[in-house]
């Protein structure tokens, strides 16, 4: 009598493994509500103090440099981007960090020397900003980032281009911008948050 086989288990049902998030991800909304934080405070005190000088200006901008240049080194290590995209992001991080440094300097009198100095800040972080949340489309919070970049370019080009005679103008500009730029950042945190947290589930 031939005997039957035996009926093979059935397959306990699994779900389709969802890879996580990279590790630093979840903490991306953390680091760009910060730096606009400080953004904002750096900029209403620039332009709540009319006597400000080429010091307190070049710390100020210093310190922004300094935490731009942290937030951009953590990105390119905390986002999947493109090795390009990575090491644009990596390079103009170290590269604001190098000009914090720079503008920590005493420049004297020369305000037109500390205008390129913060154009060029703005336009590095702009440029690499941009670029990289254009070339990954699954960056949370794609659409602030570009908006961010593109916002951060034109200060730049604006700095640079306006023909600055006194701190007390210059002052003026950059901390508009820098206010502009940290409400911004504060909005597109929240962004950044909700869409980390849909990649996690």
């Amino acid at each position: 009598m031939e005997q039957s086989p035996a009926p093979s288990p059935a397959p306990s049902p699994t779900s389709s493994p969802v890879p996580p998030p990279p590790s630093l991800l979840p903490h991306l909304w953390k680091s760009t509500l910060i730096s606009g934080i400080f953004s904002v405070i750096l900029g209403v005190l620039v332009l709540a103090w009319p006597g400000i000088s080429i010091l307190v200006a070049a710390i100020a901008f210093g310190v922004y440099l300094l935490i731009a240049g942290i937030s951009q080194v953590m990105f390119a290590f905390s986002l999947e981007v493109s090795a390009g995209s990575r090491i644009l992001l990596f390079i103009s991080g170290a590269a604001a960090l190098i000009l914090a440094v720079l503008a920590f300097r005493h420049f004297g009198d020369a305000v037109l020397l500390l205008a390129i100095w913060i154009g060029i800040g703005f336009i590095f972080r702009g440029v690499a900003t941009t670029i990289s949340a254009v070339n990954d489309p699954t960056l949370p919070g794609r659409g602030w980032s570009i908006f961010i970049g593109v916002i951060s370019l034109i200060a730049g080009v604006v700095v640079m281009a306006s023909p600055f005679e006194s701190i007390w103008i210059l002052a003026l500009v950059v901390g508009v911008w820098l206010v502009v730029i940290g409400a911004c950042e504060i909005a597109s945190s929240f962004g950044i948050r909700k869409a980390s947290q849909a990649l996690g589930r």
